[in-house]
């Protein structure tokens, strides 16, 4: 983390990124935290208070807004939070309803009052957004004009993103010194690198100061990574808050320098949906005494730790915004089920990560000994339950019905499908969220168990490939003093363990090759013959293709699963069960 430290001896003005992490919902609970951030903005002595986007009713609150009783409780807290606004102008976002017409809005609070509403105009309905579902487009560029010598405009995440955007209209005929951009920006890795682009980009553009104030926190499959951002009005980086969790940013601005700093006149854009400039008008900020500044410039984390914290996070919100304490998985020994079992044991302890191992016929001496091992360097309660005996009972009542027919994948499923029963058993008695450990290498080919291993409430992995675990498995053991997954684990060759001397290469290309097919026809979007183009085996190719237009009915019935990756399946991928069109 960077520190810099400047005295003013002059007019300047103080802005705080309440970075927070609201619960979808929960409008007393995200009122009463808003509020409490607001004291601590105060108490630093801070002229503005800025908020992510929707942070009073959570992001996204889906069809929520549907309803017109939450939107009159979020009404109420509303007014709460512009009561406690007290000698501090407040940014607070928030579902509006105006005339009948929902908007996603932005409060602009002062002293207890509210000043105005601004209504965001770009509303994104692409991959895991569907704004335009709920929201109205706003029309009007809203400027605040702190007496004369300040200005700044407000917007709504998606605004910013375009060149065109409402900063254009605020700055270049405004003359807002600073615009203050409110988001919820879901995370998938390289996506803070993105913003800073972006955003460095607007303010060399348009001559003002960018604010960047992003939720943070976890929503079902999103993660929200904060990371919020300053930039001066020459696009460089002034100040980063932390990554995945909660921050107050403080950053101190020179007025009588801003006052000089004017931008260029140019000719506004004619292309966008906005009818109008409204500028309101408060009292001039006071001359304060000096101040020493700390415009914090936090490290930005790197691959594959910048995955590995969203999925932590991911996976602890989702436990405990749901009412859960304790979590179960199966511990089969392999790759996958070790990486998760860390990840839970990361994110909520490990007295609250229990682990089943359920070994058969089939399951080998290595795999049952890396089972105990990682549950021992965890520290995690292992309760064992074998199968043997209840796959018996199976294979004895279906015999006649059978009877003539070769074993086959039915008898490998009957063994997975124990297994999740037995892990929803243990789900059912003792109130644990069950984890399924499958990763997207798995999910988008379905080599997996409908009702089996697919069995459970969260997937940890899911938006994980086969090649990252392995990745993001070496990274976590060099974190401590000691490999928390053994060696075995990882030089094994990967095997469901469901018929002798099985390995998952007897279904599947090797996983580097099967990982690069996914990436392109699911994340690129490219055709079959695009990718046989790349100088990849025509029959693989078709294999891997066909079997993942094959399993959507599959993925449907997933549980939900961390976003990391720019297209996830559920939010970002959603393709028709019932589909003739291949490649």
């Amino acid at each position: 983390m960077k520190v810099r430290g400047v005295l003013f001896p002059m007019k300047n003005l103080r802005i705080c990124l309440a970075q927070i992490n609201p619960i979808v919902g929960d409008l007393k609970g995200n009122s009463k935290k808003i509020i409490s951030f607001i004291g601590e903005a105060r108490n630093r002595k801070a002229d503005i208070v800025v908020f992510p986007e929707l942070c009073l009713s959570g992001y996204p609150p889906e069809d929520l807004l549907l309803k017109p009783h939450f939107i009159r409780d979020n009404e109420t807290e509303l007014n709460k939070i512009i009561r406690a606004s007290k000698s501090i102008f407040s940014i607070v976002g928030f579902p509006y309803l105006d005339k009948g017409r929902l908007f996603n809005a932005a409060a602009m609070i002062n002293n207890g009052r509210l000043v105005d509403v601004y209504k965001k105009v770009f509303l994104p309905n692409y991959g895991v957004f569907d704004e335009k579902r709920y929201f109205t487009n706003g029309e009007t560029c809203n400027v605040v004009d702190f007496g004369s010598e300040f200005r700044i405009g407000v917007n709504i995440c998606e605004d910013i993103w375009h060149a065109d955007g409402p900063q254009r209209i605020q700055a270049l005929q405004g003359g807002a010194r600073a615009i203050i951009n409110i988001s919820a920006s879901p995370y998938h890795s390289g996506k803070i690198e993105e913003r800073e682009v972006e955003l460095s980009r607007r303010a060399k553009e348009n001559h003002a100061y960018i604010f960047y104030c992003n939720l943070t926190g976890a929503q079902d499959e999103l993660v929200f990574d904060g990371g919020s951002l300053v930039f001066d009005n020459k696009g460089r980086l002034l100040a980063r808050a932390k990554q995945f969790s909660e921050d107050l940013l403080s950053v101190d601005l020179s007025l009588d320098y801003l006052k000089f700093a004017l931008p260029i006149k140019r000719k506004a854009c004619t292309c966008l949906p906005i009818s109008s400039l409204k500028v309101s008008s408060l009292p001039e900020i006071k001359e304060k005494e000096w101040i020493s500044t700390e415009n914090r410039i936090e490290d930005k984390l790197k691959l594959p730790d910048e995955i590995y914290s969203a999925l932590v996070m991911g996976a602890k919100d989702y436990v405990l915004k749901n009412n859960f304490k304790k979590v179960v998985l199966g511990l089969s020994g392999g790759i996958d089920s070790a990486l998760t079992a860390v990840l839970a044991v990361d994110a909520l302890g490990k007295d609250n990560v229990i682990a089943l191992t359920m070994p058969s016929e089939f399951s080998s001496a290595g795999t049952k000994n890396d089972a105990k091992e990682v549950a021992k360097r965890l520290g995690i309660k292992l309760i064992s339950v074998p199968i043997g005996n209840i796959y018996k009972k199976y294979l004895s009542s279906l015999k006649n019905p059978f009877k003539g027919y070769k074993l086959n994948i039915t008898e490998e499923n009957i063994q997975a499908r124990i297994r999740g029963n037995l892990l929803m058993a243990f789900s059912n008695k003792f109130g644990w969220l069950v984890l399924t450990t499958g990763n997207k290498s798995e999910i988008s080919t379905g080599y997996c168990t409908l009702y089996g291993d697919m069995a459970g409430g969260f997937a940890v992995l899911k938006d994980v490939p086969k090649g990252l675990v392995y990745e993001l498995s070496r990274f976590r053991n060099t974190q401590g003093k000691k490999a928390v997954i053994p060696e075995s684990v990882f030089t094994r060759p990967p095997t469901a363990e469901l018929r002798k001397g099985q390995k998952d290469q007897d279904t599947l290309p090797p996983y580097p090759l099967l990982d690069k097919i996914i990436d392109l026809y699911i994340e690129k979007d490219m055709s079959l013959e695009e990718i046989v183009k790349k100088g990849l085996n025509r029959k693989i190719v078709t294999k891997v293709v066909s079997m993942i237009d094959g399993n959507e009915y599959k993925r449907r019935q997933a549980p939900p699963g961390i976003k990391i990756t720019p297209k996830a399946f559920g939010r970002d991928r959603r393709m028709p069960i019932t589909n003739h069109f291949r490649g």
